[in-house]
């Protein structure tokens, strides 16, 4: 099965080296190579590829937007970004929006052939022990938010973020315009609820859930 590419990047000199690249393997079939991210969504609904090539930081439109727009649109083309580096809530949203796999710049070229491979065969492909370790502890943070918010009312988990943002009682009474009885009363809820003694052990709680 011949893999039909599309690779997109501000930098000519990467482009070049990609173009190079994937016409010197047999399976690969590159059909636009583009410099900004309104070209290259152009391209993925011209040719439909079977993987686009992406960098992350691209003008007019960012490879995060880009990916936005493929999700919408449910394009089919499957996505593996290409990047210097990616913080975690970067990372998780290009998850969340079907990217299929990531290759730092700093790779070796044949990885990112073998994540192409990877990604047309269907499969996922997180190159890299720390891409992998930091996916894998975002979206472990991110369950944890999820597990406690079910627990908690919203004005709980507001309650909770500004006690573990370290405000006292009257100020967080007067942010949320309520009394301080009140923000006890939902003290003393979020305590049960969550099984803790304190204001110690949910400034802990938040912290370790992602509530920070």
């Amino acid at each position: 099965m011949t893999i039909r590419i599309v690779v997109a990047d501000d930098h000519p000199f990467i482009l070049d080296a990609l173009e190079q690249l994937f016409r010197g393997e047999a399976d690969c079939e590159l059909v636009a190579r583009c410099i900004n991210g309104v070209d290259a969504l152009q391209a993925v609904e011209t040719y439909q590829p079977d993987v686009l090539v992406l960098d992350v930081r691209m003008p007019q439109m960012d490879g995060i937007e880009l990916l936005r727009r493929i999700h919408e649109r449910q394009l089919p083309t499957k996505t593996v970004l290409l990047t210097a580096s990616l913080d975690d809530a970067r990372l998780l949203e290009a998850f969340r929006l079907g990217a299929s796999g990531l290759v730092l710049k700093e790779s070796a070229p044949r990885l990112l052939v073998q994540s192409v491979r990877q990604v047309a065969n269907g499969e996922q492909s997180w190159n890299g022990q720390a891409i992998a370790g930091a996916l894998r502890l975002v979206l472990q943070r991110e369950q944890a938010v999820a597990a406690a918010a079910s627990m908690l009312t919203p004005r709980e988990v507001e309650v909770t973020k500004m006690v573990a943002s370290g405000l006292r009682n009257k100020e967080i009474a007067s942010r949320l315009d309520i009394t301080e009885g009140t923000v006890k009363f939902h003290l003393h809820s979020i305590y049960e609820k969550l099984r803790i003694d304190g204001r110690y052990a949910l400034m802990n709680y938040a912290r370790d859930h992602g509530l920070v």
